[in-house]
C-alpha cells in the first residue's frame, strides 16, 4: 500500500480558520485509491514549517506528498504549477505566526530560482472538475509561507535524493470566513465541497505517475 503525507497550515494573519487545516484533519485516516493517508498541520511560520514537512516525510516515507494552503479571492480550488526561491510577505501587511515579515529573502540562498510541482496537475484538475468541484492550475503561489513551503520541501527532496512526488493546493476561502464584514463579496468553497476535490486530486496523482498531455482550459484571473 501506498502512503500520502497530506498538510495544511494553521490559521494565520487575518484567517481565523484555515480551510487547509480543516480539510487536512477531515481526511486524515481515509485510504483513497488504495493508499493510506495521513495528515499533519503545518505551523504558519516561515523554515520551521520546511522543518516540520520535512521531519513527517522522514517518518512516514510517503509516496506523494500533498501539501495545502488558503488562498483569499480565488473561486475555485487551484493547483499550483510552480514555487519561487522567494520570500516577500511584507507586500501583503500580513507576518508569519512568529511575527516574522521578510522582504526579497531567498528559502535556499544556494538553491535554483524555481521548481515546478512533480504531482500531475492537469489529470487532478481534470479529476476535480470530473467530481463537480470548480478547480484550476495556477502559475501562482504568492511570496508567503505557502509557496515558501511548496519550495522548501521541493528543494529538500531534490537536495537528498527522495523518490517522493509532491506539491501543492490552494483552498478558497471558508464561508463563515467570508462571511464576516471585512470579507464580504470573498468567494468561498464549503469543507465538503474542498474535501471531494482534495480527495478526487489525490486519486488522480496516485493514478498518473505522469501527467495527461490533455490540454485544460482555463479561467483563472488571479
Amino acid at each position: 500500500m501506498q502512503t500520502v503525507l497530506l498538510t495544511g497550515f494553521e490559521a494565520f494573519g487575518t484567517t481565523p480558520i484555515n480551510p487547509a487545516e480543516q480539510v487536512a484533519k477531515a481526511l486524515d485516516g481515509e485510504v483513497i485509491s488504495n493508499a493510506a493517508l495521513t495528515s499533519r498541520i503545518v505551523p504558519n511560520t516561515y523554515f520551521k514549517c520546511i522543518e516540520f514537512v520535512s521531519l513527517a516525510i522522514a517518518e512516514l516515507s510517503p509516496d506523494v506528498v500533498v501539501m495545502m494552503g488558503e488562498y483569499g479571492g480565488r473561486s475555485m480550488i487551484t493547483v499550483e504549477r510552480i514555487a519561487q526561491n522567494l520570500n516577500d510577505d511584507a507586500r501583503y501587511g500580513v507576518a508569519d505566526n512568529d511575527g516574522v515579515i521578510l522582504q526579497d529573502v531567498l528559502t535556499a540562498p544556494e538553491g535554483p530560482t524555481a521548481y515546478l510541482s512533480s504531482l500531475p496537475i492537469r489529470a487532478m484538475v481534470q479529476a476535480m472538475r470530473a467530481a463537480g468541484v470548480p478547480s484550476d492550475i495556477s502559475d501562482a503561489a504568492g511570496t508567503f509561507c505557502c509557496n515558501h513551503l511548496m519550495y522548501g520541501i521541493l528543494h529538500h527532496i531534490k537536495e537528498n535524493n527522495l523518490d517522493v512526488r509532491a506539491g501543492w493546493i490552494h483552498l478558497p476561502t471558508l464561508p463563515e470566513v467570508a462571511a464576516l464584514d471585512r470579507n464580504l463579496g470573498v468567494p468561498s468553497m464549503s469543507v465538503e465541497t474542498a474535501k471531494c476535490g482534495v480527495r478526487a486530486a489525490i486519486a488522480a496523482a496516485l493514478a498518473n505517475q505522469h501527467d495527461t498531455k490533455e490540454v485544460i482550459q482555463s479561467r483563472l484571473q488571479i
